[in-house]
C-alpha cells in the first residue's frame, strides 16, 4: 500500500516518527511514497534524483536514472515535479476539463508513474508556473533545499539550460543555485541537463553526455503512456519520445555501428556547481560559440573562405 503524505493537512499515520523534518514551504505540496516507507528513509535512500517542471517531464528526461535504479536494492530514483499542471494542453475527452480538474488528473498520473517505475518517492511541489517563473522565488528554492538535504543524491537529472520552455529554465537555474549552497562533500557527483523542449544535437559530440537506455524498452513505453491526459489530450509524447531516443542512438556517430538501442543527450551541469563563480548564461554562450566555430570551420574547408 503506497503512502501519500498530505503535508497541508498533516494526516500522518500513527507510527510517523517524531524526528521527521521534511516540511515544504508550499502547504499544498504532495509527498507520495510508493512502497509505504517512512519519509526520512524514502528520501535518504535516494541515489538518483530527477527534478522536472511538469508531470511527465521526469519520464522523458530522467529515464536513464529510472532504469538504473529499477529493481536495484542499492539504487533508488526519487522524483520532484515543481508545477501543478494547470496549464496543460487538452483536447478530445479532456477538452472540457478546468485547470483545477487537470491538476488532479495530472498529479494522479504522476503518482501512478512513480508506482510503475518503483520510485523511492515522488514529490509534487504544486506551484503555479507563474510563481516558478518569478525570479527569486524563495519558497520554491527552500523546498529544493529541503529535498536535497534529505536525499543527498549521487546523480541529478534536470532540464538543460538551452531548453526553450520558460518554466523548464526557471526550474533548473534555482536548482543549480541550491546545489551550489550544499557542502562540497554532499554535492552530487553528476548533474545532467537533459533535452525536452529542444534537443541537444547542436552540442559538440565531445560535450554531449550520452545516456544509454539499452534495457527495458517496455518500461520506457509504459511510463510515458501513463500520461493519458497529454497523449489522448492532443500530444503524442509516447511516439515522439521513442523516436527521439532511437534517433539519438543512431545519429550520434556517423562512422560507427549503433552501440545503443535508445539514448538521451544531456549537458554536463556539474562544472556550474563546482565553480559557483561561473556565470550560468556565459556557460551556454561558450557552448554555442564552440558550435558556431565548428560549423564555420567545416564550411571553410570546402568554400575556401
Amino acid at each position: 500500500m503506497a503512502k501519500r503524505i498530505d503535508l497541508a493537512k498533516r494526516r500522518f499515520p500513527a507510527a510517523f516518527p517524531i524526528a521527521i523534518m521534511i516540511q515544504f514551504a508550499n502547504p499544498s505540496a504532495d509527498l507520495f511514497i510508493p512502497d509505504d516507507n517512512e519519509p526520512d528513509q524514502a528520501l535518504g535512500r535516494t541515489t538518483h534524483l530527477g527534478v522536472g517542471a511538469h508531470q511527465d517531464d521526469l519520464e522523458v528526461m530522467a529515464l536513464h536514472g529510472i532504469l538504473a535504479c529499477y529493481k536495484q536494492p542499492q539504487a533508488w530514483f526519487g522524483g520532484v515535479t515543481v508545477t501543478n499542471g494547470a496549464g496543460s494542453s487538452r483536447a478530445n475527452e479532456y477538452a472540457g476539463y478546468t485547470d483545477e480538474q487537470m491538476q488532479v488528473v495530472r498529479a494522479e498520473e504522476q503518482r501512478k508513474a512513480s508506482v510503475v517505475g518503483e520510485y523511492a518517492f515522488m514529490a509534487q511541489l504544486d506551484y503555479p508556473s507563474s510563481a516558478v517563473k518569478q525570479p527569486g522565488n524563495s519558497d520554491y528554492t527552500a523546498d529544493l533545499r529541503t529535498i536535497l538535504a534529505a536525499a543527498r543524491p549521487q546523480v541529478i537529472y534536470t532540464h538543460n539550460l538551452a531548453d526553450k520552455h520558460d518554466t523548464h529554465v526557471a526550474v533548473v537555474v534555482p536548482l543549480i543555485q541550491a546545489l551550489r549552497e550544499l557542502p562540497k562533500d554532499v554535492q552530487p557527483a553528476k548533474i545532467y541537463g537533459v533535452e525536452v523542449w529542444r534537443d541537444l544535437n547542436w552540442l559538440l559530440d565531445s560535450e554531449k553526455v550520452l545516456l544509454e537506455l539499452n534495457n527495458r524498452p517496455n518500461l520506457v513505453r509504459a511510463l510515458i503512456s501513463i500520461f493519458d491526459s497529454q497523449i489522448s489530450g492532443g500530444k503524442r509524447y509516447d511516439l515522439a519520445l521513442e523516436g527521439r531516443l532511437r534517433g539519438n542512438a543512431t545519429f550520434y556517430d556517423s562512422h560507427a555501428v549503433d552501440h545503443s538501442k535508445m539514448a538521451s543527450y544531456a549537458m554536463d551541469l556539474k562544472p556550474l556547481v563546482d565553480d559557483p563563480s561561473m556565470n550560468i548564461a556565459g556557460y551556454i554562450d561558450e557552448c554555442i560559440e564552440r558550435f558556431r566555430q565548428d560549423v564555420r570551420s567545416r564550411l571553410n574547408r570546402f568554400t575556401g573562405d
